[in-house]
Parts: structure tokens; C-alpha cells; sequence
């Protein structure tokens, strides 16, 4: 393939994935309304599904984290900062984003999957044919369950991740559970972790978009439905880091230009 050939296969793959993010945008104002029932169920399949992953994942984060933080801290007599460190690294970053890879790996490629197997038995066409637009009756009410989803599984791993850091002090640590639970909040701010647990409503529309797409797209054959799943991961996963890194230097830049210091 010449280099003007790629070029412009790229362009038009470029055009694509906007038009289709266009599309989605569009109807989802109208499948909120519409389709609200659809929504629900589809954010309680993905929110459900992912729960227990997140909150096994959450704990296990908290002791790690605090196993490592106050074997660090220890040797400079300051291990009852532990509890507010570990709360500001899980909050503001590392529960955000895992949140986010979280509910990629799981939902992504369920997403992709579905909707490949559907254009597979040509159900799609079927809907189409019947005047049931693809986008409003299938994609938009994921999508939308995706952005609703991501906030609340990043609250619970946040919260598991606190009981994990818990535990660890309850079993190795010298501070009780009141005085853990205290020391917490030392060092978190609400211009910290709002902005930073809002931010995965952002993944969660990438999610969505990025795994419908690659089911839509998937040839049709078993074999294209299950790379159409993979493929639907990794571009997932892909969108969250690039995403998690533009979006990191807008929040402090906004929160520093209103001021927000509590």
C-alpha cells in the first residue's frame, strides 16, 4: 500500500469513528427519553456485572498500598500519615483509572461481542428493516449506561480500597479504626475528588462508543465476533490512557482558575 493510500484509508477511518461518535451523541438525548427502560437495564447488567470485580480489586489495592506506604513512611516515624496518603493516591488517581480499565476489560468486550454476534444472525438488519434505528435502540442506551456506571464503580473501588487500608492497619498498623478512618481525610479535598470520580464519566462514553463500534464493525463469521471482543478491549484501554492524560492537566488547570482550594 502506497503512502497515499494509507493516508487516506486512515482518513476515512478517522471519518468514520466520528461520524459514528456524532450519531451517538445525537440520539442519546432521545434514547434517555425513549428508550429509558433500556437504559436502566443495561446499567444495571453493567454496573451488577462489574461490582464484585471492582470491590475484590478495591480491597486488594488498599492493603497493597498500604502495606507499601507505611513500610516507606515507617522509617521516617511519619506512618500515622499512611491513612491520608494512601486515601489521596486511591481517589484521585489510582481509583479513577482502574475504575475505568475495570469496566473496560469487562464490558468492553461483552459490548463488542453482543453486537458482533447480532450482526452475525443478522438481527441488526432485521431491526433495521422494521424501522428500529440501530443507534437509538442498541448503542446509545450502552453508551449511556457506560457513563452512569463508570462514577458509582469508581465511588465503590474507593471505598473498598479505604476497607483494604483498614484492614491492613487493624492487623499490622498501631492506629485504631477510629483514628484510621480520621487521619483519612487529612490530606483529600473535594477540588481533588470530585473532579477526579466525574472524570470516569468520560471513560465511560469511550467504553461504550469504542466496544459498540467494534461489534457493529466485525465481519460475520465466529471467529471476526471474537476478535471484534479483543479489539473492542485493547482500543477501550487505549482510549482511557490517552484520555486520563489529557483530561488530568485540564482538571488542575480548571480548578486552579476557580479557585476551588476545599
Amino acid at each position: 500500500m502506497s503512502d497515499d493510500s494509507w493516508r487516506a484509508e486512515r482518513a476515512r477511518r478517522v471519518r468514520a469513528v466520528l461520524g459514528f461518535t456524532a450519531r451517538v451523541v445525537v440520539e442519546s438525548p432521545r434514547a434517555l427519553v425513549f428508550r429509558f427502560g433500556d437504559v436502566v437495564r443495561q446499567f444495571e447488567r453493567i454496573a451488577w456485572g462489574t461490582a464484585p470485580l471492582v470491590l475484590i480489586a478495591g480491597l486488594s489495592v488498599g492493603l497493597v498500598t498500604w502495606l507499601q506506604t507505611r513500610r516507606l513512611l515507617v522509617g521516617y516515624s511519619l506512618e500515622a500519615t499512611t491513612p491520608g496518603i494512601l486515601l489521596v493516591a486511591v481517589v484521585v488517581e489510582t481509583g479513577p483509572l482502574l475504575a475505568g480499565l475495570l469496566l473496560a476489560g469487562r464490558v468492553g468486550a461483552g459490548l463488542a461481542a453482543e453486537l458482533g454476534s447480532m450482526a452475525l444472525t443478522e438481527e441488526l438488519d432485521a431491526r433495521e428493516a422494521l424501522g428500529a434505528r440501530v443507534i437509538l435502540t442498541l448503542v446509545a442506551p450502552r453508551v449511556l449506561a457506560c457513563v452512569a456506571a463508570a462514577p458509582l464503580l469508581t465511588i465503590l473501588i474507593d471505598a473498598a480500597a479505604l476497607v483494604g487500608g483498614l484492614v491492613g492497619e487493624s492487623c499490622w498498623g498501631s492506629l485504631s479504626s477510629e483514628a484510621f478512618l480520621a487521619r483519612s481525610f487529612d490530606y483529600l479535598k473535594l477540588a481533588d475528588a470530585i473532579p477526579a470520580t466525574l472524570k470516569t464519566a468520560v471513560f465511560g462514553v469511550l467504553i461504550g462508543i469504542v466496544a459498540c463500534r467494534a461489534g457493529l464493525t466485525a465481519e460475520r463469521s465466529t471467529d471476526a465476533v471474537g476478535r471484534a471482543a479483543t479489539r473492542g478491549v485493547v482500543a477501550a484501554a487505549l482510549a482511557i490512557f490517552i484520555a486520563n492524560a489529557a483530561l488530568v492537566p485540564l482538571i488542575q488547570a480548571a480548578t486552579a482558575a476557580l479557585d476551588w482550594n476545599y
